[in-house]
């Protein structure tokens, strides 16, 4: 049974989804053994404790660099045992000592599809916003491996979302949580803690 830490930054909706996935049975091979959050306060630890699952609060703002953070989150990483680290709605950039640590068992949820929409500067709404002013038909999500270059790693799953005439960025934005990110992200932890997951010259391929 591989042990899933959850790094979380506010709300916590894909940690709540990977939660629902771990209780109905579709992530198989693995258990969310603690959630880390970047902000006290964060309603995503709510979510963890109301659900027995350890938290730990490491506020961004106590350390003077990216690094010194990215060092105390590794220690704590490390004490946890993690398999496989998610990010889920984790607005903190780290340094790559992290990445580096865990090489292709760090993975994130980008609401685009990859190579759109991605990249410094698109995060939550900021990619709605771009998606909606270029005028693009289908949008959608992406789960990817963490890499120290931002949205670059291995993609491991896509899922493709409709943009409708009269969408809103944050009408837009719930589509592509609901039917896009909380299907493909519990999806995707499951398939790595299965081990069905390899990494061939950067690509990522599902054994089937």
């Amino acid at each position: 049974m591989k042990n899933i830490v959850v790094l979380v930054s506010g709300g916590g909706t894909n940690l709540q989804a990977l939660i629902d996935a771990e209780k109905s049975g579709e992530i198989k091979g693995g258990r969310i053994t603690c959630v880390i959050s970047s902000k006290e306060g964060a309603y995503a630890l709510e979510r963890a404790e109301k659900n027995g699952i350890k938290t730990v609060t490491l506020p961004r703002k106590h350390f003077s660099d990216n690094l010194a953070y990215s060092k105390a989150l590794l220690r704590i990483l490390d004490e946890q045992n993690a398999d496989l680290i998610v990010y889920a709605g984790f607005m903190t950039i780290l340094d790559r000592i992290v990445c580096d640590a865990y090489p292709n068992r760090m993975i994130n949820v980008h609401p685009a599809l990859i190579p759109s929409f991605c990249g410094k500067g698109f995060y939550g709404l900021h990619v709605h916003e771009a998606v909606l002013e270029k005028g693009v038909k289908l949008t959608g999500a992406t789960v990817h491996f963490v890499t120290a270059e931002c949205d670059a790693g291995p993609i491991i799953l896509q899922k493709a979302v409709e943009v409708h005439q009269d969408d809103t960025p944050e009408i837009l934005q719930k589509r592509v949580m609901e039917d896009a990110e909380w299907k493909i992200l519990p999806k995707a932890v499951s398939l790595f803690c299965e081990g069905r997951i390899k990494v061939v010259d950067e690509k990522s391929y599902i054994d089937l």
